[in-house]
């Protein structure tokens, strides 16, 4: 594995820690250079662990920048460990789109940081549970939004109207739907009810219901 840490004391700690585990072998450590990118390529590894403060140097293109890398110059994609400096749902929410697979925060104990580098070296992904719902919630939206008819809906509803209703199945509220949508709350709530109108529905369970029942209404984009 390879670790990418700011806090030089932090690296210290972590390398003499992760160099006692028979199973872990460290391959580099350095903090963040405009090299970097290259230094890890080189040292070829399997995990890369780094701290945010990294990112917050490197920029936030630097994982999918490895990973985009990974695929070209390794003979595997290096699998990503973030240590979050701050207790931050966005940040987290972040790496994940990233392709960070395990998360842990700055409070872990070692003993968490190794099983966590062990975990994802396994191929499993790791996050800390208070962000559980969060990205259950985030996937959530993602899919609805992802999704798309897959033929002309006989109510007549617009590509917005139909992104709508895919957000309501999921049981997102207008105020959620509108800062999904950068939309604004009113705007929200003057679509719903044109989708009511439409589909001759009285409420949002209604809608979802009529709209399931001309057949299968959306699918996953591929």
């Amino acid at each position: 594995m390879f670790l990418m840490a700011e806090n030089c004391l932090l690296r210290e700690a972590l390398v003499r820690v992760l160099r006692k585990k028979e199973d872990i072998r460290v391959v580099g450590a350095a903090a963040f250079s405009p090299g970097a990118l290259e230094t890890i390529c080189a040292a070829d590894p399997d995990v890369v662990l780094f701290d945010s403060a990294s990112i917050a140097l490197a920029g936030p293109c630097l994982v999918s920048q490895m990973r985009q890398a990974g695929s070209r110059r390794l003979e595997h994609r290096a699998r990503t460990v973030m240590i979050g400096m701050d207790d931050d749902e966005a940040t987290f929410l972040w790496a994940v789109r990233e392709g960070v697979v395990g998360y842990v925060l700055k409070d872990a104990s070692a003993a968490e940081i190794v099983r966590v580098l062990r975990a994802v070296a396994n191929g499993e992904a790791v996050c800390p549970p208070r962000f559980s719902a969060s990205l259950f919630q985030s996937a959530a939206r993602d899919l609805a939004l992802s999704y798309k008819p897959t033929h002309d809906m006989k109510f007549g509803l617009s590509r917005r109207e139909q992104q709508l209703v895919g957000l309501i199945r999921f049981g997102f509220s207008n105020k959620e739907i509108g800062i999904r949508l950068s939309l604004a709350e009113q705007t929200v709530k003057n679509h719903v009810h044109r989708i009511l109108r439409k589909v001759g529905a009285t409420n949002r369970l209604d809608i979802v219901e009529r709209c399931q029942s001309v057949g299968p209404l959306l699918q996953a984009s591929a």
